[in-house]
């Protein structure tokens, strides 16, 4: 038990100063992550030895690629960061007339994540350049943002300058990159979506597990949406093609994977959070425009370059994956994307996820060996829906509201305005039930509310604003609007309120 105690206060120390001490012992590395040497030194970050590709190195690397290959690469900057840092989106594809699949591809929101954006460079250096991949780019127009948190990732930091984890930040959009990113985002309205991270292998509750602690064993975790308000059709062509795809890919290299999980204390014991449905995401956020959508966590964050080149290989073997799956399949894609946009299913206000035992592979530090780690999944891919209500034919806003409004534009909504009052019966929210968060989360005091539906006939003057629910991001308004959403403005405190007020949004039923 001394013994425990000790390495587990030295686990967590480790930890605390994870910039001076990296956590894993050369016999971790070498035993199951080896370098993938073979990896040639093209991206900034590999042709130093310490550090990673910084901001002026990135801006000198697409430069060059621009200069070298002008009818393939185009760059525009979408935006500053609050730094005033001018926010590189590369634009990548053949010059042809040929049809293609739009594909979004993102790196570096957490700013300590620094394979994703290096995946990312080396990535387009493959496309460009070798004749094994560029082929891809017939058929596949890509816009890319390599290095999207760049005040974070100058001092590899995970949030943004003013705190904000800008993962956190998708439906409130409080930070301007965040807003900066989005509307790039709707503006190209990709079919294929990938942001691309990385994850912490030694967590503060893994020192409680097994003997002495255990560490991730996955060299990949694929997070896809299980959100009931993302079409069912989606959630199946995302994992049951696209992940199983990469999956396959990743075996070729003996590269393990797994669906993504993080954990949590639920009264006292450790449980394994496995996927996410949270609109507040990049994965969910994007699956919700009728996005084939994965965020991808290759295990990197806190053992600074250790397996860099391994980390590296790993984010582009699933991108080339997603690429392939992509450029072989465009006409289903396409076609499966339209039946989604189709739908008219009810609205999914709030659901649970799906609670269960199972034994989770994990490496055990005492024996540096495998283990089947027992232990409770809560399950987003499983979802049991609780709130569920009728699909407007339109949400209707206050002209007051016009703060709404413009996070909903930055969203890629369309808006209509009335020209003249109008009257129309709608249903009303009434608030029945109220409590606010006395501490911040991301900055925002979280509202959780209870309202009761009511059928009125309201005169709402020129000026009030219109949502029309037949368009793509339709599902993503369903996940802001309706304010018992765990992600919506109402939940975030975007629209504040309180028991007994009437909500300035409506709903114009079919």
């Amino acid at each position: 038990m001394k013994h425990k105690i000790i390495y587990t206060m030295f686990f967590l120390f480790s930890l605390m100063v994870e910039a001076q001490l990296n956590p894993q012992s050369k016999k971790i590395t070498e035993k199951f992550f080896p370098e993938f040497k073979a990896l040639e030194d093209i991206t900034p970050a590999l042709n130093k030895k310490r550090g990673f590709t910084d901001y002026r190195e990135l801006m000198a690397y697409l430069v060059k690629y621009e200069d070298k290959y002008p009818e393939h690469v185009t760059i525009q900057m979408i935006g500053e960061s609050q730094k005033g840092k001018s926010i590189p989106m590369v634009y990548i594809s053949n010059p042809n007339n040929k049809d293609k699949i739009k594909v979004w591809m993102q790196g570096g929101l957490h700013g300590n994540e620094p394979a994703s954006t290096e995946a990312l460079l080396y990535l387009l250096d493959k496309l460009l350049t070798d004749d094994s991949y560029n082929y891809l780019l017939d058929r596949i127009a890509i816009k890319m943002v390599p290095m999207a948190n760049i005040d974070g990732y100058e001092k590899q930091d995970r949030f943004a300058a003013n705190g904000l984890d800008l993962n956190r930040d998708q439906t409130k959009l409080m930070a301007q990159e965040s807003v900066a990113l989005k509307k790039a985002f709707s503006e190209f309205n990709p079919e294929v979506g990938m942001d691309f991270h990385e994850y912490r292998p030694y967590r503060r509750d893994f020192a409680k597990l097994s003997s002495f602690g255990i560490t991730s064993a996955f060299d990949a975790m694929f997070l896809y949406s299980g959100n009931l308000n993302v079409p069912e059709n989606i959630r199946n062509l995302t994992n049951e093609l696209f992940v199983e795809n990469a999956r396959e890919a990743l075996d070729g290299h003996n590269y393990l994977h797994h669906d993504y999980v993080s954990t949590d204390e639920y009264g006292g014991e450790v449980h394994f959070n496995q996927g996410s449905n949270n609109a507040r995401s990049s994965a969910t956020s994007y699956a919700l425009n009728n996005t084939i959508s994965t965020l991808f966590e290759i295990r990197g964050v806190g053992i600074g370059r250790t397996s860099f080149k391994r980390r590296i290989h790993t984010g582009f073997v699933i991108a080339i994956s997603y690429l392939e799956t992509a450029y072989e399949h465009m006409e289903a894609i396409k076609s499966e994307l339209a039946i989604a946009q189709a739908s008219k299913a009810d609205a999914i206000v709030t659901s649970d996820r799906t609670v269960y035992e199972d034994t989770f592979k994990t490496i055990d530090l005492d024996s540096n060996e495998y283990i089947e780690l027992e232990t409770t999944f809560r399950n987003a891919g499983q979802m049991q829906a609780k709130l569920i209500r009728e699909r407007p034919k339109a949400y209707i806003i206050s002209a007051s509201q016009e703060k709404l409004i413009k996070k909903l534009k930055a969203l890629g909504s369309h808006v209509e305005i009335l020209s003249e009052p109008t009257t129309l019966e709608v249903q009303t929210y009434n608030v029945i039930a109220y409590d606010r968060d006395d501490m911040p989360y991301e900055k925002m005091n979280r509202q959780t509310v209870k309202t009761e539906l009511s059928i009125e006939h309201i005169s709402f003057p020129s000026g009030t604003f219109i949502i029309p629910m037949d368009q793509r991001q339709s599902n993503l308004i369903i996940e802001v609007l309706e304010p018992e959403a765990p992600n919506s403005f109402v939940s975030f405190g975007v629209l504040e309120t309180d028991k007994g007020e009437q909500l300035p949004i409506y709903r114009q039923l079919n």
